[in-house]
């Protein structure tokens, strides 16, 4: 599985990966979720200048998967604003090898770990999350920057479902 940094071509097909990402949620009772609009070109593109989206890509080249980052620095953090990977791709450790590919951007750039947002109760949010080696934030530990974030996705209406923050450390090795 080839890891690169997204092209501004294929932002288009990061939308598409979204949406497909998306749809597994209307089969546990979350069709808001999958009928959610991905980001905006505009949006992803803010990304990929800023050197923080990287895609999977399949055999042909084309990518099947998509992770996109930002610095948290008041949690000395990479945050993962998101990761999507397209079914007929998924469960065969693509989503893994884009976070482990965003752990070394983040070793590299001196941060100590990785922050995300997910639905805790989504078998494959902070289940799959906790066991690559994230575990869950309580609100005493949300520094300013989380709880932006966290009180962002309140005001999208994310929170009719239980969510929450989690963290990596990073260490040399991977869990």
């Amino acid at each position: 599985m080839l890891i690169r940094p997204v092209t501004a071509a294929e932002l288009p097909a990061l939308q598409d990966i979204e949406r497909a990402a998306g749809e597994p949620f209307r089969g546990i009772g979350m069709a808001a979720i999958a009928d959610d609009e991905p980001p905006a070109v505009e949006e992803l593109d803010r990304f990929r200048r800023a050197g923080r989206a990287w895609v999977a890509a399949g055999p042909d080249g084309s990518p099947v998967a998509y992770l996109i980052t930002e610095p948290v620095a008041d949690a000395d953090a990479e945050h993962i604003e998101q990761v999507s990977v397209h079914p007929r791709a998924a469960r065969r450790g693509v989503g893994r090898a884009l976070i482990e590919h965003a752990a070394d951007r983040a070793r590299t750039a001196g941060r100590t770990a990785l922050t995300l947002t997910t639905f805790a109760d989504v078998p494959w949010n902070a289940p799959y999350y906790a066991r690559i080696g994230f575990r869950p934030l309580t609100a005493d530990e949300l520094t300013p920057e989380l709880a932006a974030i966290r009180a962002h996705e309140a005001e999208l209406g994310l929170d009719r479902w239980p969510r929450l923050c989690m963290r990596r450390e990073l260490s040399d090795t991977a869990p």
